[in-house]
């Protein structure tokens, strides 16, 4: 599924949409859970960005849902992002149920009212949240509001090419930074004129699935202190993590990395430089296995959790999560019953299962997790392992969505082109940029 790929940025338009979404449509956020008669016949509108064979994926798992409840038809309608859902919320037509890719926008979706406060129906319903981790919890709630449900997740790890592995004399995947680093060396190979032919792992934020929300948890990172205020220059792991990223950078040479990410292919294409064995290691997310079974069936490679910092050998088995969520819109029409489908597609086993295998992504509770019924490849394991891990981290919600995560790798560019020396410096001016922000787009 192609859901957060990078950080997921809210345009300025859509955040007008989000912040005046309170003062659209009507009939939501009453305090109290509407009844919900499964007698009526209604027709409930779903909108999600699915295309394609993964809205038949989707389409498919919703038959379980009109089996249960035949007086409701469902309208799937695929190919709507987030502007589509907030721009219905604002003209007063939005859908019953609304199923979003992006996770850094919760902050909004929350602050704004735009989606409801799911918390009535929890409490009606008595449902066990403790069936879903924490971290995932975390990125479906904000400051308390609890406006969205997850619906699958999305874990990262490490991936790596068994063959360059055993012509390099590697046995194992690295667990730390320092077996990474030296992995990397051995693994990299060199043209005649000193340019890379093939790249141990590239280390280089913004390319492929590298994006400091992705790296963080490997160095104990974290993104606010206890104000909520932003600490990336006083948490010695955001220094850490930089150190070592511009290390592998120098290793390369920065032109000479420039240079050959410029010539592999795009993340999503069958030409992805791991397809092709031109990248040796890479960070990546569990619906990688997807594609690479249908564009690189016969690739050797392996999956293992991100290796750790040398110092936070805790940590390790762990890493970074996000996920498709999904709520129900301010106005919507028919709130008791598209609780009822949100309440499905986020909690009931054989439905996330069903998705799961499908859509090759993670089922976001535990029973679906432990299902024999999840039929994934060798390689997928990985990821249920890290899922079911304490130490899976995601990234805080914000008011202003992701512009957070932007403004960090903003500041990595200038970092490991050599553009910015002062790391802590730097980070304190990153500090004072995100938190600024935050105050205009209010707490």
């Amino acid at each position: 599924m192609r859901t957060r790929r990078g950080a997921a940025l809210i345009s300025a338009a859509t955040a007008g949409v989000l912040l005046s979404a309170c003062t659209a449509g009507g009939g939501s956020n009453s305090g109290a859970a509407a009844a919900f008669d499964p007698n009526q016949q209604l027709t409930l509108t779903v909108y999600s960005n699915f295309a394609d064979r993964e809205l038949g994926v989707l389409n498919k798992a919703l038959d379980g849902f009109r089996a249960k409840y035949p007086n409701i038809k469902v309208n799937s309608q695929g190919n709507q992002d987030d502007d589509k859902i907030t721009q219905s919320i604002r003209s007063g037509n939005p859908p019953d149920v609304a199923i979003s890719f992006a996770t850094d926008n919760i902050g909004q979706f929350c602050s704004s009212k735009a989606w409801q406060d799911l918390k009535p129906y929890l409490d009606r319903d008595k449902l066990d949240l403790n069936q879903i981790p924490q971290a995932v919890r975390d990125y479906t709630s904000y400051q308390g509001t609890r406006c969205a449900m997850p619906m699958l997740a999305d874990v990262n790890g490490l991936y790596y090419n068994k063959d360059l592995f055993a012509q390099a004399g590697i046995t194992a995947a690295p667990k730390n930074m320092t077996e990474l680093f030296e992995d990397a060396k051995k693994l990299t190979q060199r043209n005649p004129d000193g340019s890379i032919k093939t790249i141990g792992f590239i280390p280089q934020i913004g390319f492929y699935a590298n994006h400091p929300q992705i790296w963080a948890p490997q160095f104990g990172a974290k993104w606010v202190d206890g104000n909520g205020k932003s600490d990336l220059a006083t948490d010695p792991g955001w220094q850490e993590l930089f150190t070592f990223q511009k290390k592998l950078v120098d290793f390369y040479g920065w032109e000479n990395l420039q240079k050959f990410t410029a010539g592999l292919g795009q993340e999503y294409s069958a030409d992805h430089g791991f397809n092709k064995g031109q990248v040796a290691m890479m960070f990546d997310g569990e619906y990688r296995t997807a594609f690479i079974n249908n564009d690189a069936p016969k690739l050797n490679y392996g999956t293992a959790p991100s290796p750790v910092a040398d110092d936070r050998a805790n940590l390790y088995g762990g890493g970074y999560t996000t996920g498709t969520i999904v709520g129900i819109p301010k106005g919507a029409k028919n709130s008791a019953a598209g609780w009822e489908l949100v309440k499905y597609l986020s909690t009931d086993t054989g439905a996330l299962v069903q998705l799961a295998n499908g859509l090759n992504n993670v089922p976001s509770t535990k029973d679906a997790l432990h299902s024999p019924d999840l039929k994934l490849p060798p390689q997928f394991k990985t990821f249920l392992d890290i899922f079911d891990n304490p130490n899976l981290a995601s990234n805080p919600a914000s008011p202003n969505g992701g512009a957070y995560i932007k403004t960090v790798e903003d500041f990595a560019n200038s970092w490991q082109s050599g553009k910015v020396t002062d790391l802590k410096g730097e980070l304190a001016k990153v500090d004072k940029t995100i938190d600024d922000a935050k105050a205009l787009g209010g707490n």
